[in-house]
C-alpha cells in the first residue's frame, strides 16, 4: 500500500514538474497591439446591441478588460498617445510631446518626426523615428531575439505607424495623404513584395476608389442610439481621386480601417508570423474619430456606421490570426489612444465662452513689459505655441542675466492676464520643484521643446489668434476624459473584467514582461498585477 501510494505522489510531482514547464515556455509566438486612435469606451457600450459576437463582444467577453486607460498629461495627441503606450513613459522620457514643433527660426510648424536625412517610399515626407529617444516594444523585441522577430507596423498616419514600430522595426506603413499608397520611410529597409502589389497591382486603392462609397450600412431604425441626431436623410459620400481632400477624407472614414485590414491580413498570410523561434510583433492602428466633413458635429450617424463597420473588421483580422497562428499562440493587446477630437458649435443666441485669449497680443505686452525692466536693445520673447511662451534665451544669455529670475517675472505679469487660470514655469518642472498641479505638464512636456512659460486658461476661454484667413471658430478649452478600455486576449489568458483605471505606462511593460523580456529603457511602471508569473505560472486574477 506504501509503495503505491509512493508509485502515485512520484507520478503526480512528474505530471505537475511537466505542467510548470509547459507553463515557463507558454510566451506567445505573435504579439498583435490593436491600437483604436480616437476610440470612446462609452461609444461601444451605446452600439453594443448592434455588434456582432466575434468583434468587440469577443475581446470584452473572452479577454481581461480594464474598464479605462488614464495619461497623466493633458493635450494628448496621436503623437504623445502612441510615443506613450509603446515606450512605457511619459513625453517627459519619450521625448514625443506632439505631432508637431514649432521652428521659430523659419517660423513654420514642423513634424516631430521630419528627418532630412532619410527620404519616403511612395510619399514625398522625409520622416525617422529619431525624436523619439526610448526604446519601443519593438525594439526590446529586436534586441533579446538579436534581431530574429520580425516587427512591423500599419497605420493610417505616419505617427502612429513609426512610433507603434520603433527604431528597430523592419517596417512602419501609412497611408500618404495625396496618392493614398502605403508609404514608409528609407530608415526602415523592410519593404515585402506584397506591400508593392497592394500599391501597383490591379487590386490597389486607386482601381478601387471610384466603387467605394460611404453608405449607412444599418438600418435607419438600428441609428437608435442618440436620440439627438437631426439629419433625416440618408448620408452618403465618395472618393474621387482627383481632388485634393480625398484620401484625407478617405483616412477618417470606416474605409481605412478596410484598407489597413486588407494590408494585415496579407502580412498574416504572407510574413510568417508566429513560426519562428522567437515571437514577432504586428502593430495595428484603426481609426474611430470623426468623419473629416462632421467635425464640428455630434451624435452622428456616420459615428456610429463607423464604429458598427470597426466591429465587422476586428472580427475579420482576428478569425484571421486564430486561423493562421492560432489565439492561443497570440497575445492581443487592444486600446484606445486616449483622446478624441472634435469641433463645437453652438445654437443661435446661446454663449458658453467667456472671453478671447489672444496670443499676439499676449507676446506684444509681455515683450514690453520686459523691455522695460531690462531694455528696449532687444526683443526678449520669441513667440507663442501650443499654449507656451518661448523667451528669447540667447538674448537673456547674452545679456548675462539670469533665466530663471525672467521666467518668474514674466509669469507673474501673464498672471494678471483675464482668463489665465495658471501659468508654470519651465525652471520649476526642471528642478524638481513640481507639485500635483504641475505634474500634468511636467509628464507632458520634454525638455528639448518645452517652453519657457505654460499656460493654462480657465473653462471657457477661446483662443483667437488673430487670423484674418482662419475661418472662425468656437474653440472651448475643456478637460473632458474619455473612457479608453485596455484588453488582453489570447496566449491562455482568462476572461475577467478588472473595474479600476490603469495609467498608459503600465501597457508596455505589461506587454515586455508577457514577453519575458526587458521593458523599454525610459519604462518606471511595474506590469499590470493581473498578468504576473508566480513560479513559473502565468496568473491570471486580481484575487
Amino acid at each position: 500500500m506504501e509503495h503505491r501510494v509512493r508509485k502515485i505522489l512520484t507520478s503526480l510531482i512528474a505530471i505537475l514538474a511537466a505542467t510548470n514547464l509547459e507553463a515557463q515556455q507558454s510566451t506567445p509566438k505573435l504579439v498583435v497591439c490593436i491600437t483604436v486612435d480616437q476610440l470612446r469606451g462609452d461609444y461601444i457600450e451605446y452600439f453594443y446591441n448592434t455588434f456582432g459576437e466575434r468583434g468587440f463582444k469577443r475581446l470584452m467577453n473572452e479577454g481581461l478588460v480594464y474598464n479605462n486607460i488614464r495619461f497623466e498629461f493633458s493635450d494628448i495627441d496621436e503623437a504623445s498617445a502612441f510615443a506613450t503606450l509603446f515606450t512605457g513613459s511619459n513625453p517627459n522620457f519619450s521625448g514625443i510631446s506632439g505631432k508637431n514643433i514649432y521652428d521659430f527660426d523659419k517660423e513654420k510648424e514642423v513634424s516631430v518626426l521630419y528627418d532630412p536625412d532619410y527620404i519616403g517610399n511612395y510619399t514625398k515626407e522625409h520622416y525617422s523615428p529619431r525624436k523619439l529617444i526610448s526604446s519601443t516594444i519593438g525594439d526590446e523585441l529586436k534586441i533579446a531575439s538579436k534581431g530574429r522577430s520580425d516587427v512591423y507596423a500599419i497605420a493610417p498616419n505616419p505617427e502612429s505607424a513609426i512610433l507603434s514600430a520603433g527604431h528597430a522595426a523592419n517596417g512602419a506603413f501609412w497611408m500618404d495623404d495625396y496618392n493614398g499608397k502605403w508609404a514608409t520611410t528609407t530608415y526602415y529597409k523592410g519593404l515585402p513584395w506584397y506591400v508593392d502589389r497592394y500599391n501597383n497591382g490591379p487590386e490597389s486603392l486607386s482601381a478601387r476608389l471610384e466603387q467605394m462609397a460611404w453608405t449607412p450600412s444599418l438600418s435607419p431604425d438600428k441609428f437608435n442610439a442618440f436620440p439627438y441626431v437631426l439629419d433625416e436623410i440618408p448620408f452618403k459620400y465618395t472618393f474621387k481621386e482627383n481632388t485634393n481632400e480625398c484620401f484625407f477624407n478617405l483616412k477618417t472614414s470606416p474605409f481605412i480601417n478596410k484598407e489597413i485590414n486588407r494590408l494585415a491580413l496579407q502580412f498574416l498570410e504572407y510574413g510568417a508570423f508566429g513560426t519562428r523561434s522567437c515571437p514577432d510583433m504586428l502593430a495595428i492602428t484603426y481609426y474611430a474619430g470623426n468623419y473629416r466633413g462632421n467635425m464640428h458635429k455630434e451624435y452622428t450617424r456616420e459615428i456610429q456606421d463607423t464604429y458598427y463597420q470597426l466591429d465587422k473588421d476586428l472580427e475579420q483580422l482576428l478569425d484571421k490570426i486564430d486561423k493562421k497562428v492560432g489565439l492561443s499562440n497570440t497575445l492581443i493587446v487592444f486600446t484606445g489612444s486616449g483622446y478624441y477630437k472634435s469641433e463645437e458649435e453652438y445654437p443661435d443666441g446661446m454663449q458658453l465662452t467667456n472671453g478671447e485669449f489672444h496670443p499676439k497680443r499676449c507676446v506684444a505686452l509681455l515683450n514690453m513689459y520686459l523691455m522695460a525692466i531690462y531694455g528696449q536693445h532687444t526683443s526678449w520673447v520669441k513667440g507663442f505655441y501650443n499654449n507656451q511662451i518661448y523667451l528669447n534665451r540667447k538674448a537673456i544669455e547674452d545679456a548675462k542675466l539670469e533665466l530663471a529670475v525672467i521666467q518668474e517675472k514674466a509669469a507673474e505679469f501673464l498672471r494678471e492676464f483675464s482668463g489665465v487660470q495658471f501659468v508654470a514655469t519651465e525652471n520649476v518642472l526642471r528642478t524638481g520643484n513640481w507639485n500635483e498641479k504641475t505634474s500634468k505638464y511636467l509628464h507632458g512636456t520634454h525638455l528639448s521643446s518645452r517652453g519657457d512659460l505654460i499656460i493654462e486658461l480657465q473653462p471657457g476661454w477661446t483662443i483667437n489668434n488673430d487670423d484674418p484667413k482662419a475661418k472662425a471658430k468656437v474653440k472651448v478649452i475643456r478637460n473632458n476624459a474619455v473612457i479608453t478600455p485596455l484588453v488582453f486576449m489570447g496566449n491562455g489568458i482568462k476572461p475577467e473584467h478588472i473595474y479600476r483605471e490603469v495609467k498608459a505606462t503600465e501597457v508596455a511593460p505589461t506587454v515586455t514582461h508577457v514577453l519575458r523580456i526587458r521593458p523599454p529603457n525610459a519604462s518606471l511602471s511595474l506590469p499590470l498585477r493581473e498578468l504576473t508569473i508566480d513560479n513559473g505560472q502565468l496568473t491570471i486574477s486580481s484575487k
